[in-house]
């Protein structure tokens, strides 16, 4: 079976602004993300993660569009998500879980606080601007809900700070996690957040009109990484399963909630927040009356599972145990560190306890999964 079909160019489906400056470097896979053309490799998956893990990659992500809240009553309608932002400070960023009514997970953004009255949901599922427009409209506040013209890529690797001080200067040292800053790059306003999707040290450039200046962008981070070996690589997704972090509609989608899939996260007890916020009686029924299932790190035994973004893990992999179905494996890959394969799994809640022995049905045949802690390896930065 063909595992990588052909994605035609089609005009239903989006061009990040970097679709042409990132395309000259040989993408050899596309996917699509938020009805956009997605980078996922440009050549071996597996050379590409040493690339991170030794030096350092830059990666289009302008499928996350920034989701842009103005306006006087701003920050009232940012409480649309279920962390506390009570004490957020102008500068300061938060992966931000937005859930429905009944506490299903619609999105799982960044939000950066710009200024006073100005936010940027940064997320890569399309339904949250339709959210977020409706939600300004039935609240009635004075606000103001876009799609900004602001494409962002990752600067991700064990040499992405020393890209940065080429770029922006000594300050960018003084950067601390989940906090970003404004700067100006040859004439182009960004914000740079010490934010990314590994366990490695890494950055996020937001470009602000990147329609007009996204190649000059590309280009700029591409010259100046090239003294520490940057390479052009799709996201490296066995590094954010090392990290333990989620793929939305992977790993979590509307039919789950936070309890389920971030159990240990000891922000959950935001939800007791005093502002209000969609799905918060419901989340908080859930906190009382416990989970029926988990997603749980996994460790499994047998033939190398791949690099997750080169076919070899198509469909989620059934998890089985006394050879009836009880769950499923939503990712999985083989890591290169640790030797061995490892994942996430969704099983009930009764099985969810380290130690605990599953089989998993995987390509290569029934496999014996263990369940342990995640995430695999701490964060590098």
């Amino acid at each position: 079976m063909n595992w990588h079909p052909e994605i035609l160019l089609y005009t239903r489906l989006r061009k990040s602004p970097y679709f042409h400056a990132s395309g000259k470097h040989g993408v050899e896979a596309y996917s699509v993300v938020n009805h956009q053309y997605h980078p996922r490799r440009y050549g071996d998956p597996v050379e590409e993660y040493w690339a991170l893990v030794n030096d350092v990659t830059l990666w289009d992500v302008g499928a996350e569009r920034q989701i842009e809240i103005t306006g006087p009553d701003a920050f009232e309608l940012a409480n649309i998500t279920m962390r506390d932002l009570s004490g957020l400070e102008v500068g300061q960023c938060k992966y931000a879980l937005i859930t429905t009514q009944d506490g299903g997970i619609i999105s799982d953004p960044i939000l950066l606080r710009l200024a006073e009255h100005r936010f940027w949901f940064s997320t890569a599922e399309s339904t949250f601007l339709v959210w977020a427009l409706a939600a300004a409209h039935w609240s009635g506040l004075d606000v103001t809900v876009k799609e900004a013209d602001v494409g962002p890529v990752q600067v991700q690797g064990n040499k992405a700070l020393e890209v940065l001080i080429d770029l922006f200067g000594e300050s960018i040292r003084d950067s601390r996690r989940y906090w970003s800053k404004l700067y100006e790059l040859d004439g182009m306003q960004v914000v740079v957040s010490r934010t990314g999707f590994t366990n490695a040290p890494g950055y996020e450039i937001y470009l602000e009109e990147a329609s007009m200046h996204a190649d000059r962008l590309w280009e700029t981070v591409y010259e100046a990484g090239q003294p520490h070996g940057l390479r052009v690589t799709g996201p490296i997704h066995i590094s954010r399963i090392e990290a333990g972090i989620l793929s939305y509609d992977a790993d979590m989608d509307l039919n789950t909630n936070p309890f389920e899939v971030a159990f240990h996260y000891p922000w959950l007890n935001e939800i007791d927040q005093e502002t209000p916020f969609i799905g918060q009686p419901a989340l908080q029924q859930i906190r009382d009356e416990g989970v029926d299932r988990k997603l749980v790190g996994v460790e499994i035994d047998g033939e190398p599972l791949g690099s997750y973004v080169d076919g070899s893990m198509p469909e989620p992999f059934p998890v089985l145990s006394d050879r009836q179905q009880i769950g499923q494996v939503s990712s999985a890959c083989y890591s290169p560190r640790l030797e061995k394969n490892i994942g996430f799994a969704m099983v009930p809640a009764a099985q969810a306890e380290n130690g605990t022995s599953l089989q998993v049905e995987t390509r290569s045949g029934t496999a014996t999964a263990t369940v342990v802690d995640k995430p695999f390896l701490a964060y590098q930065g």
